[in-house]
């Protein structure tokens, strides 16, 4: 293997790949925007460009969202940077401490709002550094902290965004480049000539189940409470006719109506639409747990509906729904079912199957919800071979940033081999090659389906599994987000081009052969 030989990178650590060489150089000579998918090393294209600035005597800063991110990359640039004083930095320290750290060190990693927040207060200036490095930089929107961060870095510094998928909306990303000071787009895929050579095989599975007769009489049930409802809500007026019974319409619609309310109108159509739209918005929320998620996340749920609607204080819209004779039938169908949905069994035969495909195989399991992910990590828990734990976020009593770090070093090195998680393993951390990704249920977001992918086929072939459950939203959500992600790589090779003809004849150097 040949070996990258820059100084002040450890010799004979970072396999040398002729499109990192040609991003960093491109980042060295124009503040890029890098779009890299999962595995391909956008890390060790920032370290080749950090390394060139240090070589000149400029300091470096990275951010990234999350503490967990921070040690990770602050591990790497250390193990990478031998002779480079790293630092890191957080919210947690005093800014005094954060200022000693930054004037005492040649790169410094940390979460934006710390930075943000000290330079607000004029606790340092960033004048000694020639290169900011955007970790996950789609999020680089709105009042993010990136973006007041931005506003600080001197003209003559480099800035690099990194990212596996900015996602599908234009403007986002025009507002994204615009927010960072960012001018140029790289964009690489699987299929470009100079990636394609590291690239294993990703194989993505369509597996289709058919729901169990008690659950699609409870969404039958569900539906027909629901359309009531949204005939009542258009029968007075306050729907769109071309625009479905959706999440989003019940929201807009809500929003409406609770901006008329903040203006002091008072009236029995803006009270009962309210109520209407609560419910609504509920019995959506249950016909996508029934038919995408299973009886126990739904009868978990229902049984919230029955405490406040109960309560003779409780929300009028829970009242309602609990005296309703559908959702007595409901309930009757609750307390006499003893079925699961039927994913949880493929997932359990999926799971048995990749394990026993060899003893060192690793499988990470997406769940959207927290009740999902406890039901999965009981039933995986009871397969041969299987050694199960579960990734959740701090909220609500998760698990905090220690111990997800701890948790993701333990699936590092074998302590255990299946991890169920919610969106929080989908973003940046670091967790090791899987075989096999089983999505419980497709997302519709194209960046976290993307993000999701990208955690197997990393450093040998794996396999992707989407488990779809026929006839209901999962089919709308898989359309969705595959139209979003076909979108997206459009709109970047379109935007791609349109920033390179605007690009300024002097840039601020030519590009180089980085090695």
């Amino acid at each position: 293997m040949d070996y990258v030989d820059v100084p002040g990178i450890a010799p004979d650590r970072l396999e040398k790949r002729r499109y990192q060489s040609a991003i960093a150089s491109g980042c060295l000579g124009e503040n890029t925007l890098v779009i890299l998918p999962t595995g391909l090393g956008k890390t060790a294209v920032a370290l080749l460009v950090a390394a060139r600035i240090l070589h000149k005597g400029k300091k470096v800063l990275m951010l990234a969202p999350t503490k967990p991110l921070v040690d990770q990359h602050s591990e790497y640039f250390s193990s990478m940077l031998p002779e480079t004083r790293v630092g890191m930095v957080n919210g947690h320290m005093q800014p005094k401490k954060r200022k000693t750290i930054l004037e005492d060190s040649d790169l410094v990693v940390s979460t934006p709002q710390s930075v943000s927040n000290d330079l607000d207060n004029g606790v340092y200036d960033l004048s000694d550094f020639g290169l900011v490095i955007y970790d996950e930089a789609h999020r680089g929107t709105g009042n993010y902290d990136y973006v007041n961060v931005a506003g600080y870095v001197p003209e003559d510094a480099v800035s690099m965004g990194m990212t596996a998928s900015p996602g599908s909306d234009l403007k986002k990303i025009e507002e994204v480049c615009g927010n960072l000071g960012l001018t140029r787009i790289d964009v690489r895929s699987d299929d470009d000539p100079d990636v394609s050579p590291y690239v294993h095989d990703t194989y993505v599975n369509r597996i289709v189940v058919n729901l169990p007769k008690d659950l699609t009489d409870i969404s039958d049930l569900l539906r027909k409470m629901l359309y009531k409802d949204f005939g009542d809500l258009s029968a007075l007026h306050l729907t769109n006719p071309n625009w479905p019974a959706s999440k989003k319409h019940m929201l807009t619609i809500q929003g409406s109506l609770q901006m008329r309310l903040r203006n002091g109108e008072k009236s029995m159509t803006l009270f009962r639409g309210l109520s209407l739209t609560s419910m609504c918005i509920k019995l959506l929320y249950a016909i996508e747990l029934a038919e995408t998620q299973g009886m126990s996340p739904l009868r978990a749920f229902l049984s919230k509906i029955n405490e406040s609607g109960e309560d003779p204080k409780g929300p009028k819209a829970d009242r309602e729904l609990v005296k309703r004779e559908e959702y007595k039938q409901i309930w009757h169908i609750i307390g006499s079912s003893d079925v699961e949905h039927p994913k949880v069994s493929r997932i359990m035969s999926l799971v048995s199957r990749v394990l026993n495909s060899g003893e060192s195989s690793k499988i990470l399991v997406f769940a959207q919800y927290r009740e999902t992910c406890d039901i999965l990590v009981e039933k995986l828990s009871h397969v041969e071979n299987a050694k199960v734990t579960k990734l959740i976020g701090q909220a609500n009593g998760g698990l905090k940033q220690k111990e997800q770090i701890e948790m993701l070093d333990q699936f590092r090195s074998g302590d255990f081999n299946v991890v169920v998680s919610t969106s929080v393993g989908e973003e940046g951390l670091d967790i090791t090659s899987t075989n096999a990704v089983i999505f419980y249920e497709p997302v519709s977001s194209e960046i976290r389906t993307i993000q999701r992918r990208g955690r197997t086929g990393r450093k040998n072939d794996g396999e992707v599994y989407v488990l779809i459950a026929a006839g209901t939203m999962d089919e709308v959500v898989e359309s969705a987000s595959k139209k979003k992600e076909a979108l997206m790589r459009q709109r970047l090779e379109t935007l791609s081009r349109d920033l390179q003809k605007k690009r300024p004849v002097d840039r601020r150097q030519t590009e180089i052969d980085i090695y």
